[in-house]
């Protein structure tokens, strides 16, 4: 009977170490590194990185790179590569990481529409608009965790910079835009001459400029109304896409672009003035945003008297977000309200620095790079330090 006893607590014990080790090599990350090329050696920005068949990803930065992280149960999965205009490039995760070299050469598909009827280019959007319930992540509400950032400068130089993160619960463009709850901030020193506040976090308007959501001054009917024309061609993932310029009639300067799919009317990518957006496939084949950037100034009728004449009549935002996972599990997509109506840099939110570090981030880019620079640059104040003396 002891002799019993002692095996099975040395069983316990076995199996208690072997679950321990188990989860510990499961919660331990690994980060894929890279950069894409084209076949003439430009970088490809904005590209669509993930794991086949699973939520994780990302999108190449404006200087092309990208970094993921993943666990080591991904190590025999499939890293895939995908954008509009290439051949989607995929290789196992291991031989990635195997590999010396850590660029990725996407080949041009080879796109020819000659052969195929095709609709009138108003009849492709009106189909895109139609089919956007059928064709987004949508039925039921998920959950995107966004890395949200925003640069601030005056005369050309870098003044403030805040980061959020973001969980932005709704059911896609088809529908009004959702709920949200900033979990973790960060900001610097505030060198701005003119702090300007803004009405609502900047992830509303993200939504409310996005013309295929409703509440949009360009919502449905009035994309109806806009004069389009095709401008080019276009794949994405084999399939064949048309390229459509809109221009709004009664505005002969507003003008946007949709990438859409000749057979499923899919949208893959929205340009209007300065914003882009970025849709990518879900695992169950339906498209939800992966990448969003902005950049804007301010009028001068839109300015307070006191601030014309000064530099802070040149303040400029670029602001950019990356989608890095979707949680569909209804269990784990609760969230606690909080940022809507309020500017994403007047958050009062304990700053985690163990979190960031642990955050799936894109790589530095140029701009980011130089907007770092120049804010630890005015006063030799380290950007690490300033999270520490802003946030709480």
């Amino acid at each position: 009977m002891l002799t019993q006893t002692k095996n099975r607590s040395l069983w316990l014990l076995f199996w208690g170490i072997f679950i321990t080790s188990t989860i510990i090599a499961q919660d331990k990350k690994i980060i894929l590194k890279g950069t894409i090329y084209d076949e003439v050696n430009e970088t490809v920005p904005f590209v669509t990185v993930g794991i086949v068949n699973k939520t994780i990803g990302t999108a190449s930065t404006e200087d092309g790179e990208f970094a993921l992280m993943i666990t080591p149960t991904e190590l025999t999965d499939t890293l895939y590569v995908s954008s509009l205009g290439f051949d989607t490039f995929r290789m196992k995760v291991q031989d990635y990481l195997d590999s010396k070299e850590r660029k990725i050469v996407l080949k041009e598909s080879v796109v020819s529409l000659d052969a195929v009827v095709l609709l009138k280019p108003k009849d492709y959007m009106e189909n895109a608009l139609k089919s956007l319930k059928n064709n987004t992540l949508s039925k039921k509400p998920h959950v995107k965790e966004i890395l949200y950032r925003r640069f601030a400068s005056e005369d050309g130089k870098a003044k403030f910079f805040v980061e959020n993160y973001i969980k932005y619960k709704d059911r896609g463009p088809a529908y009004w835009m959702g709920r949200f709850q900033v979990k973790e901030a960060r900001k610097s020193v505030d060198y701005r001459f003119w702090k300007h506040t803004q009405w609502k976090h900047s992830i509303e308007y993200m939504s409310e400029v996005n013309p295929i959501r409703p509440g949009d001054s360009f919502h449905k009917r009035n994309l109806k109304k806009f004069e389009w024309k095709k401008t080019g061609s276009s794949s994405y993932e084999g399939e064949d896409v048309v390229i459509l310029e809109g221009t709004n009639p009664e505005k002969s300067w507003e003008k946007m672009t949709f990438y859409v799919g000749i057979d499923n009317y899919k949208i893959y990518r929205i340009e209007r003035g300065d914003a882009l957006y970025i849709y990518k496939k879900h695992k169950d084949g339906k498209m939800y945003l992966s990448y969003y950037c902005n950049q804007w100034g301010f009028p001068k009728d839109k300015m307070p008297s006191n601030i014309i004449g000064t530099v802070g009549e040149t303040l400029h935002y670029k602001a950019e977000a990356f989608v890095l996972n979707v949680i569909t599990d209804k269990k784990k997509t609760k969230i606690k309200d909080y940022g809507l109506g309020l500017d994403m840099g007047s958050l009062d939110l304990p700053y985690h620095p163990e979190f960031w570090q642990k955050l799936n981030m894109p790589p530095d880019t140029k701009f980011y790079k130089k907007h770092k620079e120049e804010l630890e640059g005015l006063f030799g104040v380290p950007l690490e330090k300033q999270y520490q003396l802003m946030n709480k």
